[in-house]
């Protein structure tokens, strides 16, 4: 597969910190990136950075086949960003948001592609309606809309569906992947494990280094976590007195059950011995993505402390 990014040794730093640091990454053509990491650990300078909205103090690299530093603007012409919080006028309707977009790209046939951008979400019996009334969802499609009727071929989503229902994140979801099937490259920053499962591969960043890639899969393997599922009364209790056990290196009550997960299975057990006897139960379980999330950001430095 051809690379839509490739990039080797990103550097930036803002006043004394260094936000990104040493940062490499490729990405195929037509993949969904997904960008997980604590909140402050540079994702999205690190976005801003791949696509030539922010200039790496250091490092090299291509997106979409153009140098990141040199031709910066030729890759902002090809690409499509949401950022966290709704940026288009809320004093103007859906339609009128769209068309200023494609003034602002110098689009021809103006009104067909706003029209087909309306069909295509959802958005055209809504067209009159003010931007700033709409509900977070609709505010989302709005969004997508706008940063996608240039035809790009690469599109940034910075924790795109953040407030926003289950199933208008199910929707959204639907949609992204029906772009990436017709050739778009997208990187997604989130917060959210099931999201970040339905990317084609993940990138866990802590503090601007990349500490972790590979599908959803590949990250849990390669975290080496033994996860054993406890059930009994005072769940939650029992979590918290297990945290910072040796060999617990996480433990979250998830309802009426627990996780406790480590790397070394003997001081684990031990940990877990004294509750082995009815009326609690323990399962030895797959750690799950959000389990690996955890045990990652427990190791994290924060660069700003």
């Amino acid at each position: 597969m051809t690379l839509a990014i490739d990039v080797k040794g990103l550097n930036k730093s803002f006043g004394a910190k260094h936000v990104v640091q040493d940062f490499s990454i490729e990405v195929d053509e037509r993949r969904i990136c997904g960008f997980l990491g604590p909140n402050g650990s540079g994702k999205t300078t690190t976005l801003r950075l791949l696509c030539g909205l922010l200039t790496p103090d250091s490092g090299s690299g291509t997106c979409l086949g153009f140098d990141i530093i040199s031709q910066s603007d030729r890759i902002k012409r090809q690409t499509g960003y949401m950022t966290q919080r709704f940026s288009l006028y809320e004093d103007l309707t859906i339609a009128e948001n769209l068309e200023f977009t494609a003034r602002i790209y110098g689009l021809d046939h103006p009104g067909e592609r706003v029209d087909q951008a309306l069909r295509r979400l959802g958005l055209a019996n809504r067209r009159a309606q003010l931007a700033g009334e709409l509900s977070g969802g609709w505010k989302q499609r709005l969004a997508l809309a706008s940063a996608t009727l240039h035809e790009p071929k690469l599109l940034l989503l910075d924790e795109p569906t953040a407030g926003v229902d289950p199933k208008a994140r199910r929707d959204f979801w639907d949609e992204i992947h029906e772009l990436a099937g017709q050739g778009l490259t997208v990187l997604v920053s989130t917060h959210y494990m099931d999201e970040a499962e339905r990317c084609h591969e993940i990138a866990y960043i802590s503090y601007g280094r990349l500490i972790a890639r590979g599908t959803a899969e590949e990250v849990v393997k390669g975290s080496h976590l033994i996860t054993f599922h406890g059930e009994g009364p005072d769940i939650a209790q029992l979590a918290h007195h297990l945290e910072g056990k040796p060999g617990v290196e996480t433990a979250a009550a998830f309802g009426a059950a627990v996780h406790i997960s480590g790397t070394d299975r003997r001081a684990l057990e031990a940990a877990i011995n004294p509750w082995r006897k009815a009326p609690y139960r323990w399962t030895e379980v797959e750690p799950t993505l959000e389990d690996v999330f955890i045990k990652l950001m427990g190791q994290a430095e924060d660069n700003f402390a």
